[in-house]
């Protein structure tokens, strides 16, 4: 069984650097997980009016409401079969702001019914969305969200183009400060930039076998829809 991420990019996969190879191999498979540490550089917000998006959203860590410079975080990445059998991979942040601690939680399996990987946001899973990865020339990262879908109860519903986020995500390895550097941007198509986040971190691994899923990393509640 291969990860998650080199069964949606295929041959592109080997294209990234070494490093990224391997942090994005992350799965039952290599039988690793991965924690990152470091520094966000810069955590921002767009105007005004996405304040109260961004608290809404953060009552089920999804998204960050404050904004701040050189920030400590970390990065969780650990494999699971969750209740359904699907081999997942927990993409939890942690920021370490002033004032208290804020996560922003991820869940993401490979879905082959709709050919990406499959993001879901949140303690609930309540948000999905599909993410498009491709390795560049330099032998970075970038994912490109694409569909967003909201679920609570019978509710299945597309998010609106003019209502949601596309993100961006750009992830490189520097080998001359021996660092991951990541980037990330969301806008909305009307209203302009929403969110983002750019720092960098260095990777451990551990195995899982020994070290196994962390009580409060999985959601607390698991989405059976893609």
């Amino acid at each position: 069984m291969t990860s998650i991420f080199r069964r949606v990019m295929g041959d592109d996969f080997d294209r990234l650097h070494p490093h990224l190879q391997r942090r994005f191999s992350v799965g039952l498979d290599s039988g690793e997980a991965c924690v990152g540490r470091g520094v966000m550089k810069r955590i921002w917000h767009g105007r005004a009016f996405v304040k109260p998006f961004l608290a809404l959203g953060a009552s089920r860590n999804i998204l960050v409401p404050r904004t701040g410079r050189h920030v400590p975080f970390t990065i969780e990445n650990v494999p699971y079969l969750d209740s359904y059998g699907r081999e997942t991979v927990t993409f939890v942040r942690t920021f370490a702001l002033p004032g208290g601690t804020r996560r922003f939680d991820a869940t993401m399996i490979h879905s082959p019914e709709r050919n990406c990987v499959l993001d879901y946001l949140g303690t609930h899973q309540h948000l999905a969305s599909d993410l498009h990865p491709t390795a560049r020339p330099d032998g970075s990262l970038l994912i490109r969200s694409g569909e967003h879908r909201f679920r609570e109860g019978p509710v299945d519903v597309r998010v609106p183009g003019f209502l949601g986020g596309d993100a961006e995500v750009h992830e490189s390895y520097d080998d001359a400060a021996g660092c991951f550097r990541i980037r990330v941007r969301v806008t909305n198509r009307r209203f302009g930039p929403l969110f983002g986040y750019d720092g960098s971190f260095t990777a451990e691994y551990t195995d899982i076998r020994s070290h196994g899923v962390r009580a409060g990393l999985r959601p607390v509640r698991e989405e059976i829809r893609v």
